[in-house]
């Protein structure tokens, strides 16, 4: 009996610990080369969640600022930049923030699913979620 109980506790910490939604470090894919582009780190503050750069994968790109950033972010070095702003998750999703395109400097609504959990879709749109682009960010281990 003992040894049941001990199974299923560990078993329920174990799925708590795995259960980590979409915070943690994310390999980012080019959608024109298909090649790894960075690392972004998503982490929760005050129950909303965002995303840094926490590395970039081409060394040639390493010390490039956001030269077309809006606001506090312009001329910013991409390595270190929040990308993902505000997200309050919503039932399986993560919405109600905005995602940087460090590459065009453009601000788009944001919206972020589990499809499982190594793998996040990620939607940058402008008005409606159905007119917008698509990424998946795959969890680093």
């Amino acid at each position: 009996m003992k040894k049941t109980i001990t199974t299923f506790a560990l078993l329920f910490i174990t799925t708590i610990f795995y259960s980590q939604g979409v915070v943690g470090k994310w390999k980012t894919i080019d959608d024109e080369t298909g090649k790894a582009k960075s690392i972004v780190e998503i982490y929760e503050r005050s129950g909303r969640y965002y995303g840094k750069v926490v590395e970039l994968l081409d060394p040639a790109h390493v010390k490039d600022l956001c030269k077309d950033c809006p606001g506090d972010d312009a001329r910013k070095p991409i390595l270190g930049l929040n990308v993902i702003k505000g997200l309050k998750k919503d039932g399986n999703e993560y919405d109600g923030g905005s995602i940087l395109d460090p590459k065009s400097g453009k601000v788009y609504r944001c919206l972020l699913e589990l499809e499982n959990s190594d793998k996040l879709k990620v939607r940058g749109y402008i008005g409606w979620a159905i007119i917008g682009r698509t990424q998946y960010w795959y969890r680093v281990k």
